[in-house]
This record gives C-alpha cells, sequence and structure tokens, in this order.
C-alpha cells in the first residue's frame, strides 16, 4: 500500500522543504549498490575516527552475519575485523545467536538545534520560513543547557541506536556566533572513542542575506573545527546565487576543505544552483570535496535530463544526501548511483524549533526509506539498510565496515529472522560495538572506558 502524504495546506518543517506544490513523480525504486572494490575519493575522513586504539583481540561469539543462517564467531584484533581464529586467551563477547550488521552512517543531522533530552517545547505557529529561524534563536536564548550539552546527549544516544558515525551541520549566524559549531566540537571530542564526526559550518540565516555571516564561516574554517563550509538555497532564500556561491567555494578552497549545501529549490532554480555547483566543482578542481543536500529538484526531472545530471555529478564525484521526506521528494537512488554518484542518508533535525519529530535512529530512517519508496522484496529491504549504512560511509569517505576481513570492527547485534524483518521491525540494539569497543548494550551508552568487548 501506498503511504498517504500529508496535506500540504499545513505549514510545517516538510511542507517548508517540499515547497507549497506537490512535484509530480513516480516513486524511487533503491536498487543494490555494488560494493566498490576501492573507497571513492572524498572529503578528509571524520577527524575522530582516524587513529583507531589497539584494542588487542576480542572475540564476538556465536553471531550471525549479516543475518545469516549459521552462526560463526565474529575476530577482531585493534579495532578492525580479523580472518582469525583469535589467540588463547582473547576477550570473549557471547552473541547468543544475535544477527550482526554494519553500524550505521548518519549523513545529514543537526545536532545543535536539539531540544533532546529535555524539557517539551511547545513550538508556535510559523508561516514562513523566517518565522523558523527566528523561533530557532528564541530557542537558543531560551534554553538552560549549553549547545554541547545538548548535542552530545542526541549524539550519544545515536550510538545507541547504531550510529557509527555522523556529518553534523552546525548553524552559524551573527545570532549564535560559533557557539554551534565549538558546541558539537566538543560533543564530537568527548564522543571520539565511539563515534566518528564531521562538522559543517551551516548559514541557516542566509550567507548573502545575514550581513556577518561569510565572515564568521570564514572564521569558522580558519579555526579548523569545521570539516566542511555549507550554503542554503542560493536563489531561493538568499535570493543570490553567483555571490552566495562563490563566497562559499572561495572559503573551501582557501582553507582546503569541503562544501555540503543545502538545497530546497525545486525546478529551474533548483537546477541553476546544481549548474553553479557543478561548474564551480570543476574550475576550482574540488572532485570528491562537495555534497549537495535534500536536492529536490531532481526528482521531478524526466529520465534523460536526471541522467545527463546524473553523469556529471558522478564525473566530479559530487555526493548527495537525502532524509527520505516523501516518495516524491526522496532522491532516484538507483538511477543516480548507475553514474556512480554516492548517496547517503539522514536524520535531518531532531525535536528543534522545526518539528517535534525524529530520534537520530538510522535503522528508523531506513525503515522510512522503504517505506516512502514502498518497497516489497527481500532484495529492496536489504538494500535501504545498505545506503544507511555504506551510502553514508562513501559521503563521509569512510571505509564500510561490511564485516570482511580488514573492515573496521563497527556493528551491532541484534535479535531477529533476516535482515529484512530487521528493516521492518526495527527490534532494539542489544549490543554496539565502535572499533572493537563496546559502547552500548540495551540502549544504553557505557560512556565507555576504551576497554575492549567492555
Amino acid at each position: 500500500m501506498q503511504p498517504s502524504s500529508p496535506s500540504p495546506s499545513a505549514f510545517s518543517r516538510r511542507s517548508v522543504l517540499a515547497g507549497a506544490a506537490a512535484i509530480a513523480g513516480t516513486t524511487a525504486a533503491v536498487a543494490p549498490a555494488p560494493r566498490a572494490e576501492a573507497a571513492p575519493a572524498a572529503p578528509p575522513p571524520a577527524s575522530s575516527g582516524e587513529a583507531r586504539r589497539h584494542t588487542g583481540t576480542v572475540v564476538f561469539r556465536d553471531v550471525r552475519l549479516l543475518g545469516a543462517r549459521d552462526a560463526t564467531d565474529l575476530v577482531v584484533v585493534d579495532g578492525r575485523v580479523s580472518r582469525g581464529p583469535a589467540p588463547r586467551g582473547a576477550k570473549v563477547v557471547q552473541g547468543g545467536g544475535r544477527i550482526a550488521l554494519p553500524s550505521l552512517v548518519d549523513a545529514h543531522i543537526h545536532p545543535d538545534k536539539t531540544t533532546w533530552g529535555g524539557s517539551w517545547v511547545s513550538r508556535r505557529p510559523a508561516s514562513g520560513i523566517a518565522d523558523y529561524v527566528a523561533q530557532d534563536v528564541d530557542l537558543f536564548h531560551g534554553q538552560r543547557r549549553s549547545v554541547a550539552e545538548r548535542a552530545y546527549g542526541l549524539m550519544s544516544h545515536a550510538v545507541t541506536r547504531g550510529t557509527r558515525a555522523m556529518r553534523a551541520h552546525a548553524d552559524v549566524a551573527p545570532a549564535y556566533g560559533l557557539a554551534g559549531v565549538e558546541g558539537v566540537a566538543e560533543a564530537r571530542k568527548r564522543l571520539r572513542h565511539a563515534l566518528d564526526v564531521q562538522i559543517v559550518a551551516f548559514p541557516q540565516h542566509g550567507v548573502v542575506r545575514t550581513p556577518g555571516t561569510a565572515e564568521l564561516l570564514e572564521e569558522a574554517a580558519r579555526s579548523g573545527a569545521v570539516d566542511m563550509i555549507g550554503g542554503i538555497d542560493p536563489g531561493g532564500f538568499d535570493q543570490a546565487p553567483e555571490e552566495q556561491l562563490d563566497l562559499v567555494f572561495g572559503i573551501a578552497e582557501r582553507h582546503g576543505i569541503g562544501v555540503d549545501i543545502h538545497l530546497h529549490d525545486r525546478g529551474a532554480k533548483g537546477i541553476d544552483a546544481m549548474r553553479g555547483i557543478i561548474d564551480r566543482t570543476r574550475a576550482l578542481s574540488l572532485h570528491g570535496k562537495v555534497t549537495v543536500s535534500h536536492v529536490f529538484c531532481l526528482p521531478g526531472l524526466e529520465d534523460g535530463e536526471l541522467g545527463s545530471v546524473a553523469a556529471e555529478l558522478g564525473e566530479l564525484d559530487i555526493a548527495l544526501t537525502t532524509v527520505a521526506p516523501s516518495d516524491s521528494l526522496v532522491l532516484p537512488i538507483a538511477r543516480l548511483r548507475e553514474h556512480g554518484v554516492r548517496v547517503g542518508l539522514g536524520s535531518d533535525g531532531v525535536r528543534d524549533s522545526w518539528s517535534p519529530f525524529g530520534n537520530a535512529d538510522m535503522l528508523h530512517r531506513a525503515h522510512l526509506l522503504g517505506w516512502v519508496t514502498d518497497v516489497r522484496l527481500d532484495e529492496e529491504l536489504t538494500d535501504c539498510y545498505r545506503v544507511a549504512a555504506h551510502g553514508g560511509a562513501d559521503v563521509m569517505g569512510l571505509p564500510h565496515a561490511d564485516l570482511r576481513p580488514g573492515a573496521p570492527a563497527d556493528f551491532v547485534l541484534v535479535r531477529g529472522e533476516c535482515l529484512p524483518q530487521v528493516v521492518v521491525d526495527m527490534p532494539g540494539r542489544d549490543l554496539v560495538v565502535h572499533g572493537g569497543i563496546v559502547v552500548a548494550r540495551d540502549g544504553e551508552f557505557t560512556a565507555g572506558d576504551g576497554r575492549p568487548g567492555r
């Protein structure tokens, strides 16, 4: 059964992102993604995940890799999956016949805005994106907890749900200065044993329309705290497409970092922005260092035009992310990957001023991807998981945690029959392992002391 979409007359996060009118188009089928033999070019890997700890040898006994019928031992040596067998005296963690699955990657999330773990916030009516931005500022100043504390609460919760890495967008605007970036950076430091994080300096209030923002983006890049510079709807919101893109790409080029631009504009305005991004990526030789998020202008394209744009994206290794907001706005992942385009899945905002919804659970997001694309077959459901696990890893430039020898020992243990059933039923994550270290048990973050198999 095709899920029904909410009425576009109600003004909400979804209607802001989607626009007033629905896009005509077909539901995108998600095709299996072939495993690349070599990692694609990408932005610099998450700073907290480059150096894996020397954790010794741990044996996770009696686990079913990827839902296989027969159980086996998963041997981890110094944070990576080993061919085994394990040496005598190795630490042993009992798996109890649970399924071992690759940990997930959240390729697009806003942890600085969240109210997660705090008191309930009643949202006020909003009549336009400017109202949401104003409410962001009010919420920021009304919070008793710091950005660092709120971000840490959400990010550690994401770990308990099996997330191994995330790309975190932090607002940069005169109303906050760099408080969002600094708070997320502090949370990243506290979680470096459990979560790999890239930070994007995100100009939610616009780059050009809000004076002082461009200077703050430059300062964020100069500080070394961010991995990427963001942008937002150069034509539709900032109404200065050339100027915004020149500023954003100029900062990225000067400081040797990546770009990740929110693009909600649809139709010609969105395609014009994509053309500007493509042209600057080519001119500045930023192959593999540029991401475009949401990209609502692509799902409505005719197949021939989509193929032409996808071919250029693949040629320049420009990555894309989607949060699967609806059947008409989710990216056509299968078609894009035919051209080698890296596509990741993300949570977007979580319990912020824009919406009371969100949970930073990427298994739930994989479930939603299957729901909005109306998949039925086991392989389709399995690929929803692959997009949530390996698609985001590709976007972030991380190796696949695919449980093969040499792969990072980042995995979750769940009770279930098979992987498609796990995507549908979303069982609890009984054990979460990052680099061979148990970082969560039964939904609770262990806080982590670095001891293997704890």
